[in-house]
């Protein structure tokens, strides 16, 4: 990471300066809160969200107290970093498997395998942010960027695929009035719902049924619920998501 690029005194005529180096002190406090965030993260994996503490993640790096708040002024705001990194990497890994190639419906099946997989590698990253809420935790807009990667990945597919002429749903036609939370559809773009053409606004609900079928089948695997019930958890997978993907529209070839 560096500065901003500045001519030094007298460099002119086209010369180009090199970048800056980070000050030392920057490059200090860098190095603290990577390790600062690396502390919380093994105590949200061994006591999970709800009983971190700056105090505990102080103690974690021989720390006072008082020396971690310079960093991160709560325990709430320690919290945001961490999901705001959480759905940044789970953004960046259905952002890379969206970049597949193939059709949209084939795309969908390989972006919710890598997510599965992240959330198996990573499933107290996966429970801090589609898990039990924090009790008095409220994420401030900070989050939303980060937020919505995932879902503009699936709703980018669910675009091409009606540009394409291969968006077929299986599932119940419905009126996509009051559907939609008018700040979601503000996020994909829209400043006014009344303005969305009712055919991106029923894209718009149908993107939602592929999240939330994804985060449930990942949900009810990780939290045990597929317990005797499944038994091959990935086979198990690609068909609670290829069903739910025929309703919104896309066909997905298990063969």
């Amino acid at each position: 990471m560096t500065e901003p690029t500045t001519p030094p005194p007298g460099a002119h005529d086209g010369a180009v300066a090199g970048p800056i180096p980070l000050r030392a002190r920057d490059r200090a406090r860098a190095e603290v809160m990577s390790e600062l965030l690396a502390a919380a993260r093994a105590r949200l994996e061994s006591e999970g969200s709800a009983a971190l503490s700056l105090r505990a993640v102080a103690r974690d790096l021989g720390m006072a107290s008082s020396a971690v708040y310079r960093y991160v002024p709560s325990r709430d705001a320690l919290l945001t970093l961490l999901i705001i990194e959480a759905y940044d990497a789970v953004g960046e890994v259905a952002e890379k498997a969206a970049g597949s190639g193939s059709d949209p419906a084939q795309t969908w099946l390989e972006v919710a395998r890598a997510v599965r997989r992240w959330a198996l590698d990573q499933p107290y990253s996966f429970e801090l942010i589609y898990g039990t809420p924090v009790r008095g935790y409220r994420a401030p807009d900070d989050t939303v960027r980060a937020a919505v990667r995932l879902w503009g990945v699936i709703i980018g597919l669910l675009m091409r695929a009606a540009g394409e002429g291969v968006l077929a749903p299986t599932g119940p036609d419905f009126d996509p009035a009051g559907r939609m939370a008018p700040e979601a559809l503000a996020t994909a773009g829209w400043t006014d719902p009344d303005e969305v053409p009712d055919e991106i606004a029923r894209i718009a609900v149908r993107s939602a049924t592929l999240f939330t079928s994804l985060v449930g089948a990942i949900s009810v695997e990780l939290f045990g619920h597929l317990h005797h019930v499944a038994q091959d958890y990935a086979r198990f997978f690609d068909v609670t998501i290829a069903t739910s993907a025929a309703g919104v529209g896309l066909r997905i070839s298990l063969d």
